[in-house]
């Protein structure tokens, strides 16, 4: 299994402390890492080259199926998420919580706040083959672990601050 190391990217759909849940099921934890198209070119190259490395090795170089899909890694720009124009996602997952830490490689927990979608993390993944009935032949990605590396600006307008909105109470009703 050969780890890959992603520096600097953006932190994006986290379920790092709890497991995700999906129309009440509980799933696993995940991430995805969005890598910029002009100032992460090396690092996509680099992933690209692994998945194709990883397939040639799986199924013998020049073998590799047309039916196998790079679920692991798509292009942002056909998905409609703020943040992902002009960026390559890629997602990885595990059953087991994987390693969150800090800058300083101390534990981080949920109650810390941190991290969180849209700031800066470096991840640790690795590549797996999946042919299942449902999601067909595909690459996907196994998520080791997270170092929080810098704190980024929140995806979407979050929520309005709507305070100023409200009347104040002076009387119980």
């Amino acid at each position: 299994m050969s780890k890959i190391m992603l520096k600097n990217v953006r932190l994006s759909f986290p379920s790092l402390f709890k497991k995700a849940v999906f129309e009440g099921v509980e799933s696993k934890f995940e991430a995805t890492f969005l890598l910029n198209k002009d100032t992460q070119a090396d690092l996509i190259s680099k992933i690209e080259s692994e998945i194709d490395s990883f397939l040639d090795e799986k199924f013998g170089k020049g073998k590799v199926p047309k039916s196998v899909k790079r679920t692991v890694f798509k292009d942002g720009d056909e998905c409609d998420y703020d943040g992902y124009a002009n960026h390559m996602a890629l997602k990885a997952s595990s059953n087991r919580r994987p390693t969150v830490i800090d800058r300083d490689k101390t534990p981080l927990a949920q109650d810390d706040g941190k991290p969180e979608a849209g700031d800066y993390v470096n991840a640790i993944i690795s590549l797996w083959y999946s042919d299942h009935p449902k999601g067909g032949k595909q690459v996907l990605g196994n998520l080791h672990g997270v170092q929080f590396a810098a704190e980024g600006e929140r995806f979407g307008n979050g929520n309005e601050d709507v305070t100023d909105d409200f009347d104040e109470l002076e009387e119980d009703f």
